[in-house]
């Protein structure tokens, strides 16, 4: 538990750390004084994020944790782990990602619907009901999903890409209102957020197309920023909601 950030103390588990956008969250939760445990498929991508949140932010502890996020026990396991041997946890911030789209409606593959239905819903519906009870039990947890504007306008090509990451608010928000339930009168203590984005830009991709303008997406730092930022705000305040990071459609 280092450093005197706004999140100093809090310990909070980041599901699909090893890509950038998990990266950039490892660095600025550091940043901010958590705790921070990342988990990945890839275990040389999950080290290499470890590694340089752990460098930049020298007194903070950041630990990497190679989970099955299919797994529904293995993903127990691994929240269960986080409370033991940290005594609470705070947060988990879900930013596994992945996409596949077709040309038209008519040449969508449901090959990619069965990709898609597990690496976008399945890792959710595992990591909310692992994580939910040590979440509530926070004073100050909070479950944050990565959705893209897509889901509430979705186009001809990307229909199973849309229609996962709807699938998955939904979830989300069922996850909002469990927490909304557990609050009482007095309201929830925990709380389900959603950021929305239109897609995600990086350094990498932006050397590979410097000619490109990436208009509406959101880099990765800024969605960092926008992660520690639900901690900012009351638990009633951003549970069962959709911060919105891009124009809405």
């Amino acid at each position: 538990m280092a450093g005197n950030g706004a999140l100093s103390g809090a310990v909070i588990a980041v599901a699909g750390a090893g890509g950038p956008a998990g990266q950039a969250a490892l660095l600025r939760l550091a940043e901010a004084g958590a705790t921070v445990i990342g988990s990945d498929n890839d275990p040389e991508r999950l080290a290499e994020a470890v590694d340089a949140a752990s460098y930049a932010h020298g007194g903070a502890t950041v630990v990497g944790d190679t989970v099955d996020l299919l797994d529904r026990e293995a993903t127990r396991d691994w929240a269960d782990r986080i409370e033991k041997d940290f005594g609470r946890v705070d947060g988990l911030v879900h930013l596994v990602g992945g996409w596949r789209g077709s040309e038209t409606f008519i040449k969508t593959s449901l090959d990619d619907w069965d990709f898609l239905e597990l690496l976008l819903i399945r890792t959710v519906q595992h990591t909310s009901l692992a994580f939910f009870e040590g979440l509530q039990r926070s004073e100050l947890g909070r479950y944050v999903l990565i959705s893209a504007a897509g889901a509430s306008k979705p186009s001809a090509g990307n229909a199973s890409y849309a229609a996962a990451k709807a699938a998955a608010e939904a979830w989300t928000l069922a996850l909002a209102d469990a927490f909304r339930k557990a609050g009482g009168p007095e309201g929830p203590t925990s709380a389900a957020a959603i950021l929305v984005v239109k897609a995600l830009v990086h350094d990498a991709m932006r050397a590979d197309r410097p000619n490109a303008k990436f208009a509406g997406f959101t880099d990765v730092k800024d969605l960092a920023d926008a992660v520690v930022g639900v901690w900012d705000k009351p638990a009633a305040e951003v549970n069962g909601n959709r911060l919105w990071l891009t124009e809405k459609p």
